[in-house]
């Protein structure tokens, strides 16, 4: 099973970009705390970033043809207003899991909301790096779930 984590805007600054919220992981120790996870759960974990929205998009288009199993997404403060990433990520026919490091119900009242909301299986949110972790768990055990 192939599951795919995608990391939105600025998310190439972790370790550096307010650590109060964020920690100092980077994203490279994400990636392979995912990497490791997915070894263990038996799937295989890629994972791309990208600071534009369009590559963003094609990407996920690519998904839809690779046949993906799952599909993790932290699209950072596209979350909230892209209905370009939404509307790519409505094509999936796969899980989809949305998660963020901090929570964004006790943030900025604009961080409140997320357009993707209504169309992913879910959204984990607060758990700094466990979230990506919880996530990958997430879509792998809804992956396997006979349709």
């Amino acid at each position: 099973m192939k599951f795919l984590m995608l990391h939105g805007i600025n998310h190439n600054m972790f370790g550096k970009r307010d650590p109060r919220q964020y920690g100092t992981v980077t994203l490279d120790q994400i990636n392979a705390a995912l990497c490791d996870l997915g070894r263990e759960l038996g799937v295989e974990v890629q994972h791309f970033q990208t600071n534009h929205e369009g590559a963003m998009c094609e990407r996920i288009h690519q998904a839809y043809f690779d046949g993906v199993d799952g599909v993790m997404i932290n699209a950072g403060a596209w979350t909230h207003y892209s209905y370009g990433i939404r509307d790519a990520l409505a094509i999936l026919n796969c899980p989809i899991v949305e998660l963020h490091m901090s929570n964004i119900h006790a943030r900025e009242a604009f961080r409140h909301r997320s357009v993707f909301a209504e169309i992913v299986q879910g959204q984990i949110a607060g758990f700094g790096v466990d979230s990506y972790l919880l996530a990958l768990r997430t879509a792998v055990g809804h992956a396997q779930i006979p349709a």
